[in-house]
């Protein structure tokens, strides 16, 4: 048996993404079901960083309170290590007007069950948990639905119709590909470790400060309890680290800062690393006639910058903007397919910025670094930039804070 159901948008994929544009859409008043294929919210090593574009956006949600209240750290600035041991200032936060000066590190998994509670709040928001994607249902060239079924388990398929698809479901896009839409990808000279190391007594709690050592590179974001730790390797080398052992990595660590020489025993296993595939790409077409694909099924990003999640919510909330009025205007057809290519219109720029400057990132600091060219210090332009410019430094923290053409909520969804 399979059951038959229908909205007016399907949102497949419960990520940041998905879950802001199912928020957007049902305070429209439009009819709107995200399905997420996991059966909750609760995976380590998502993106935590939640940027001044987005801390204002749910101000302008009236969520600014309740975001407020979830445990977090903050990050109000941006140093790179010198050679002589000093750090340099490279992006000062506290140039940007408050409320907006910083970058917040939140569990992703708090941040969704934020917005999933708010938009529960309004009658036309349903979210399935624990169903995923299997294709798309098309119909004279047309994506009218998507094919579910149970993530894990048995149960019976289900067809959910609807007048749009919205494709959320990350670089792995399962609808990208039964859409015949494929993204150009990017060379990228690094993979990412992450694991978690103890905060102790005393240690740097507002602070990003990359480590360069070698042909190593490491960086560090402090959490409220913990710091959440990145190790770049480069492209392809997993199998040839974990080889090693895990002795070894623990003395790459080490090497890398002394600081955290007295907790790297807390890795207890190389299962205690996990790895991350870095990749870039970017769809030359993010829709076809009924779907439309936005964040990481339309542009993959690198981690440089952690700019990832607060991408796709912008992204969310340029395709509620538009499609909301289109759909309470009833068009449908070539009308509808307006309105989608429309948001790949107003979002490819900014795509295309950060992937341009996530480019240049890979070749003047990782491919640098994997050669040993870092061991005189960081590129010199932005450097000298930043330490005789000091408004530079202002320039910098606004574009990791808030990226090209950040969007405002809809007056219609603010509360």
């Amino acid at each position: 048996m399979v059951t038959v159901s229908r909205t007016t948008v399907a949102v497949v994929g419960g990520g940041p993404a998905g879950v802001v544009l199912g928020l957007l859409l049902a305070r429209a008043g439009i009819a709107v079901r995200v399905v997420e294929k996991h059966d909750d919210f609760n995976r380590d090593f998502r993106g935590d960083t939640v940027h001044a574009s987005t801390i204002r956006l749910l101000d302008e949600l009236g969520l600014g309170e309740r975001f407020a209240a979830l445990p977090q750290s903050r990050l109000d600035d941006f140093s790179l290590p010198m050679p002589d041991g000093s750090r340099l200032l490279l992006g000062d936060f506290s140039r940007l007007r408050p409320p907006y000066d910083h970058v917040a590190m939140v569990p992703q998994w708090d941040l969704l069950d934020l917005l999933v509670t708010a938009a529960r709040e309004e009658p036309s928001f349903d979210i399935s948990m624990g169903l995923a994607a299997t294709g798309t249902i098309e119909e004279n060239g047309v994506v009218t639905g998507v094919h579910l079924r149970p993530y894990r388990g048995a149960g019976e398929p289900e067809e959910l119709r609807a007048d749009v698809v919205i494709a959320c479901d990350g670089r792995d896009s399962v609808l990208r590909a039964a859409a015949g839409l494929h993204p150009r990808s990017s060379p990228v000279p690094f993979d990412t470790w992450w694991f978690r190391l103890p905060r102790r007594p005393g240690d740097a709690t507002t602070a990003l400060v990359p480590a360069f050592s070698g042909t190593d590179v490491l960086l560090s974001f402090p959490r409220p309890d913990y710091h959440q730790v990145a190790y770049f390797a480069p492209k392809g080398a997993d199998a040839a680290l974990r080889a090693e052992g895990l002795e070894a990595f623990r003395a790459r660590v080490a090497r890398l800062r002394p600081d955290f020489a007295d907790r790297v025993d807390t890795i207890e296993s190389m299962d205690d690393v996990h790895v991350l595939d870095v990749r870039m790409d970017r769809l030359t077409r993010w829709w076809r006639p009924g779907l439309l694909c936005i964040g990481d099924a339309a542009h993959a990003m690198s981690p440089a910058g952690g700019v990832g999640i607060n991408l796709a919510v912008q992204d969310a909330v340029a395709t509620a903007a538009v499609l909301a009025p289109a759909l309470q205007r009833g068009l449908r057809g070539a009308a509808l397919d307006r309105t989608l290519a429309r948001v790949q219109r107003r979002r490819t720029p900014p795509a295309v910025a950060i992937q341009t400057a996530q480019a240049v990132l890979h070749r003047v600091v990782f491919e640098r670094a994997f050669a040993g060219g870092l061991q005189s210090g960081p590129p010199k332009l932005p450097v000298l930039l930043a330490r005789w410019v000091p408004p530079v430094r202002g320039l910098y923290a606004r574009g990791i804070a808030f990226g090209p053409l950040p969007e405002h909520a809809p007056a219609w969804a603010r509360r």
